[in-house]
């Protein structure tokens, strides 16, 4: 899901899977990592000319290694 610049994500829509609304405040856009991961155990994330892998651990824990 890729948001606008002026875009922010609101996790509390009726169906669970969070809508996009306009910034406002000062807050940076969330995201829940079960939508970010899309139901998976890991991603890549580019970064310019670099790549990232944000992944899941067995313990349910967040890892991002370049």
């Amino acid at each position: 899901m890729a948001l606008a610049a002026d875009a922010s994500w609101d996790p509390g829509s009726e169906n669970g899977r969070g809508r996009v609304r306009p910034a406002g405040g000062s807050e940076p856009p969330t995201v829940t990592s079960e939508d970010l991961l899309g139901g998976g155990k890991e991603l890549v994330i580019l970064h310019g000319q670099d790549r990232y892998r944000l992944r899941v651990t067995s313990q349910g824990k967040l890892i991002l290694t370049k």
